[in-house]
């Protein structure tokens, strides 16, 4: 199985409409490492690991987003191997 690890910068009207818990519930049925959380200039970061096809199906996700968010841009970048090795089990990080 290949592993991969992406990040996530998504802009948007993507902060009080739910989007963390939803990026959350869906790495997690994926059973992704990482995490999701609020930046103060308003985007929401996002770091997942695990299986190459389940990742890239959360950059789609995050690209999305549920119902109520307004995704304007989700900027995808290859994380390296050894930030990747460092995530732990998904979780819904403290505002950076």
């Amino acid at each position: 199985m290949t592993e991969r690890a992406l990040k996530a910068l998504i802009e948007g009207v993507v902060q009080g409409v739910g989007f963390r818990a939803f990026v959350a519930r869906e790495a997690a049925a994926r059973g992704l490492r990482g995490y999701v959380r609020n930046l103060r200039d308003g985007r929401v970061e996002a770091a997942f690991a695990g299986p190459a096809g389940a990742v890239e199906e959360m950059s789609g996700l995050c690209a999305r987003g549920p119902a109520a968010a307004r995704v304007a841009a989700c900027q995808i970048v290859e994380m390296d191997t050894h930030e990747a090795a460092s995530l732990p089990p998904f979780e819904i990080g403290r505002s950076g």
